[in-house]
């Protein structure tokens, strides 16, 4: 049940270097074991699939598990196939189009002073950062829930590919771009 990445579309210009999903990234096992850690830059060319699937597994117990993060995105894109009826990797890309923060404020201290200062968000780090609060987000759900990770990972995909506030993602996206427009 695995889908291919090969008509999927990424709408946003700016972050088309930096989600890979077509040609060599189109993968069937999001398992490379690629080094993309080396060299700078070169994690943008991993599959963006995988690029989930390693930022799931996070929190000291779940450390190396990869195999287990894997299972539960294969389940995740099961269950937004079944309710969206699309391809579950345009589903995801579109969520992280929606859900990376264009704006971002930073600390520059001046004089003993510590203020805050608008600045755009690269890229790479709009991609990076949305994976990690998705991510975060289907965590927080799926702790001491009834409903497994596999269902709040979907669901946290769904509602972000959407634009809904219900999201983690898009929550933490408006609160993170509303600090920066108060410090521009």
């Amino acid at each position: 049940a695995e889908y291919m990445g090969d008509e999927v579309q990424v709408n946003d210009i700016s972050l088309q270097d930096y989600i890979s999903v077509k040609d060599k990234a189109a993968r069937l096992v999001p398992h490379s074991a690629g080094r993309f850690s080396v060299k700078r830059f070169k994690k943008a060319t991993c599959p963006v699939v995988e690029r989930l699937v390693n930022s799931l597994m996070m929190h000291g117990r779940n450390n190396g598990k990869k195999m287990k993060a894997l299972n539960i995105v294969k389940h995740a894109f099961e269950i937004i196939h079944l309710l969206t009826g699309d391809n579950p990797i345009s589903v995801l890309v579109q969520a992280i189009v929606n859900s990376g923060p264009r704006e971002d404020s930073t600390r520059i201290g001046r004089g003993g002073t510590v203020r805050r200062q608008a600045v755009d968000v690269s890229a790479l780090r709009r991609v990076d950062q949305a994976i990690k609060m998705i991510c975060t987000g289907a965590r927080e759900s799926a702790f001491r829930n009834i409903k497994t990770i596999a269902e709040c990972l979907a669901d946290e995909i769904i509602n972000a590919s959407k634009g809904s506030s219900n999201s983690y993602a898009i929550k933490k996206k408006d609160e993170i771009e509303r600090m920066a427009k108060t410090n521009r």
